[in-house]
């Protein structure tokens, strides 16, 4: 399937030019540096559209790889046996809003944003938030999680249904038509097989979301600690405690080559983790944002709750605070004020990237046990530093999620095969820590060896089977995860 019968076919069935502007190559490229486009690009508005191409490819065995907004980062709609894109982004629609049953059914051209501007004044918003304003859809396909998990949870339980098409053009609902029960035992659990899948297995059309009720007031803050023991030590006993936190967030920025190097993170309360950033991560971000960051293992905070119970929360997030060593705390409570502090992290990508002008970037992230966050953390700031990367650290320490932004030279190979070989290592020494290769990204062409090791011959042999079953001629999405 050349780009000019690509081109014909897209324009025969009606579904916008079969190449874009400037021809396909934005529809392989991501955050992630690799870019392999596809050899057509359709942009199908209807989910029967989506059946029928999705039937004509099948038939005449022709790669497809879906494309939601491009933000992913491990190269998941890279087109790496050329094929089909299919750009779902005009398959916009929001319907099937249900106040009384906190649940809405989106599209996959409705990002995070989008949709809770359509929320807005209903007092419910959808909070899995992973920085980009993705894709909800392309969130679900990536097991998406974000600042606000440790309150609100991740895709993962967010999802009630999906609609999907599958390789050969079938249409399945996974919790049956309709459906948005927030609880089910019914056979096995077919929505939670797809979320997380990567485009792998059938195209997301429709995703039934579990909405949930704005709080009445919220506080945030940056609390600087010592170290970052005493970082993650505070966020576990801020949890012991039950405080009710929305976001932890944390940066620590990494050395930037040999001898560069102090540990600064950010957490946040209403976040799912903590971001973290050595000194250099830290300023980077205040230089970013133009904001004074303190250049030490520093928490971003925030809190949800009434605005009787927020006093409480917050005289009690402080005794924690103090007793392990953190600077006094300040609090923002108006909207704006609490914007500017995650804008800051979220502009960490940005930040890392002005470190070294006219470099590319790859975020890689891993998550371990709490309890081990520390010394792998420790381990890896002292791997970069032996290795001469530029490599800042953000994440989420309430679950024990971080994230390296490796700002290198691609057109050095040298400093490109240090880069290669230190992710390698970093998802090795999560496994021997007992976590996982990747608690966000996901596996994507990157960590498919790193997949194996953590999942065995037996679990990968049974996600082949899976696939097998689903995709018998390998054409959803080719040569990811698996």
């Amino acid at each position: 399937s050349g780009q000019g019968n690509g081109e014909r076919r897209g324009r025969a069935l009606g579904w916008g030019k079969g190449l874009g502007e400037g021809g396909p190559w934005g529809h392989g490229a991501t955050l992630s540096p690799s870019c392999a486009p596809p050899d057509a690009v359709v942009w199908p508005q209807a989910v029967g559209q989506v059946q029928e191409l999705a039937e004509l490819c099948y038939r005449c065995r022709v790669p497809m790889v879906p494309f939601g907004t491009g933000t992913g980062l491990e190269g998941g709609v890279n087109a790496v046996q050329g094929g089909v894109c299919f750009d779902l982004s005009r398959m916009d629609a929001i319907t099937e809003l249900s106040l009384e049953d906190f649940s809405v059914a989106v599209e996959p051209g409705v990002t995070r944003k989008a949709l809770n501007s359509h929320l807005r004044g209903t007092g419910l918003w959808f909070p899995v938030d992973p920085g980009a304003d993705a894709s909800l859809c392309g969130m679900a396909a990536t097991g998406a999680s974000g600042t606000n998990a440790v309150r609100y949870g991740t895709m993962r339980p967010n999802v009630l249904n999906l609609r999907v098409v599958l390789p050969d053009g079938r249409l399945l609902h996974t919790a049956g038509p309709g459906r948005q029960a927030r609880k089910r035992a019914a056979g096995y659990d077919l929505t939670s097989l797809f979320v997380g899948s990567e485009g792998t297995l059938g195209f997301l059309t429709q995703a039934t979301l579990r909405l949930h009720p704005l709080p009445e007031a919220a506080a945030s803050t940056i609390a600087a600690f010592p170290n970052v023991r005493a970082a993650v030590d505070c966020t576990v006993q801020v949890l012991q405690a039950a405080v009710p936190v929305a976001r932890i967030g944390g940066c620590w920025g990494l050395a930037v080559g040999p001898g560069v190097q102090v540990p600064a993170m950010g957490l946040s309360i209403t976040s799912s983790h903590p971001e973290f950033l050595d000194e250099v991560m830290a300023g980077a971000c205040g230089r970013f944002s133009k904001m004074d960051m303190p250049a030490a293992a520093t928490l971003l905070l925030e809190l949800h709750g009434s605005r009787h119970g927020l006093a409480e929360q917050q005289q009690q997030t402080e005794e924690i605070v103090r007793l392990n060593g953190g600077s006094d705390l300040v609090w923002a409570e108006e909207q704006e004020e609490r914007g500017r502090l995650w804008a800051m992290r979220h502009n960490a990508w940005y930040a890392a990237l002005a470190l070294r002008p006219g470099c590319q970037g790859y975020s890689t992230d891993v998550c371990v046990p709490i309890s081990r966050l520390p010394d792998v953390v420790v381990e890896t700031k002292q791997d970069l530093q032996d290795s001469g990367l530029t490599g800042p650290m953000v994440g989420h320490v309430g679950d024990g999620n971080f994230h390296c932004l490796l700002i290198f030279d691609t057109q050095d190979p040298a400093e490109a095969t240090r880069v290669h070989a230190f992710t390698e290592r970093l998802g090795r020494r999560a496994l021997a820590a007992g976590g996982t290769c990747t608690g966000e990204h996901g596996v994507g062409l990157g960590k498919r060896a790193l997949l194996l090791e953590e999942l065995g011959p037996e679990g990968l042999d049974t996600l082949r089977r899976i696939k097998a079953a689903l995709d018998p001629h390998n054409l959803m999405n080719p040569g990811k995860v698996l």
